[in-house]
């Protein structure tokens, strides 16, 4: 029997609620299909940065490193600020871990709508391809003058041939297990140095590729595509920045960032992959019993279908769809009353 060593970083607010939940799910899966979940569970989270002044410690990579793959919460909380809440936990960790994938499906599920008026799921179904580890979200930079007239602040964006050749490829090796179509998200009407080095290797990679169409759009026009015509669009690779905020959006139109899962990919396995979903921790609600756990579950499937374990990820799917589509367990975000345990555990039991 394989066993499968797996961190586990709750984080903050509704993170620590929704991993319980995929944590349950996870491990009925392993039960049914025969492979062993080996749980660390680490304290990671701005609770920790308030007593200590670190989101981890300093052997905090070190510490992961072992593991087969990594269950991430949600971090963020009042009194802590965002850039140190990512970049002392999130973003280290994708980046030790080369983890240059952020893999984000969209998709309408069952027992859910839409806000677009009259689009199904068969039209609400794409993936974004997100540069995960340069791109815009880099540190270098700096603020100058502070406090003067002439104050400013320079931020630098990174895009390597190495990076942006490897995840636009990544996006066309995906568009080919699917149904054959690649948009690349750019801005070189605008953007004069980085995003026309990205056309160039779009190009280029899009040549050795002739069973995949591709077309590339400027970024503000598709995000009008993906209301307006969703169904023209499957994969689309992006830059980090733009992955970031274009996913998001996907997410909104296809039921809410409480429906969507992520993966932050290592794909030559030579480092564990990290799976979260895509909320925040919203800490309004957290610990009310209310939030939504469907977006952790869902990631947690990409977690086993990345361990190999396909046929449990799928069912662990397909007991979402059962579920949802039910209707009669859903949390009041769903139009339901049921609490973030009561879904969780009904989707357990479905599988």
């Amino acid at each position: 029997m394989n066993t499968y060593r797996i961190a586990s970083i709750p984080g903050d607010g509704i993170g620590v609620d929704v991993t319980a939940e995929a944590r349950k799910v996870l491990d009925q899966a392993a039960s049914r299909f025969g492979f062993g979940l080996e749980w660390t569970e680490f304290d990671w989270s701005c609770e920790r940065y308030s007593k200590t002044g670190t989101m981890m410690p300093e052997d905090g990579i070190e510490r992961l490193a072992p593991f087969d793959a990594v269950l991430l919460g949600a971090v963020g909380f009042p009194g802590v600020p965002d850039h140190v809440s990512l970049w002392g936990l999130l973003i280290p960790i994708r980046r030790a871990f080369s983890q240059y994938v952020n893999l984000r499906p969209v998709r309408l599920l069952p027992g859910t709508s839409s806000v677009l008026a009259g689009r199904g799921a068969e039209e609400l179904e794409m993936v974004i391809v997100r540069e995960n580890s340069e791109g815009e979200y880099s540190t270098l930079g700096g603020r100058h003058n502070a406090g003067q007239p002439g104050e400013f602040a320079l931020q630098e964006s990174v895009f390597t041939r190495v990076g942006v050749e490897r995840i636009i490829r990544y996006a066309f090796e995906l568009a080919r297990a699917r149904t054959g179509r690649v948009t690349s998200a750019t801005k070189s009407n605008g953007i004069i140095h980085t995003m026309p080095f990205w056309d160039e290797v779009f190009a280029a990679v899009a040549a050795e590729y002739p069973d995949v169409s591709s077309d590339q759009c400027h970024i503000d026009a598709l995000a009008a595509r993906v209301v307006q015509q969703p169904d023209r669009i499957d994969v689309v690779v992006a830059s980090n920045l733009f992955g970031d905020i274009l996913s998001d959006l996907a997410a909104a139109v296809t039921g809410g960032l409480g429906m969507a899962p992520s993966g932050n990919i290592n794909p030559p396995g030579e480092h564990p992959s990290m799976f979260e979903a895509v909320h925040g921790s919203a800490p309004d609600i957290a610990g009310q019993g209310i939030a939504n756990p469907v977006a952790q579950v869902l990631a947690s499937a990409m977690l086993l279908e990345h361990l190999g374990e396909k046929a449990a990820a799928q069912a662990v799917n397909t007991a979402v769809e059962t579920v949802l589509a039910e209707g009669g367990t859903l949390t009041p975000d769903l139009g339901g009353r049921s609490t973030t345990e009561e879904l969780g555990s009904a989707i357990a039991a479905a599988l």
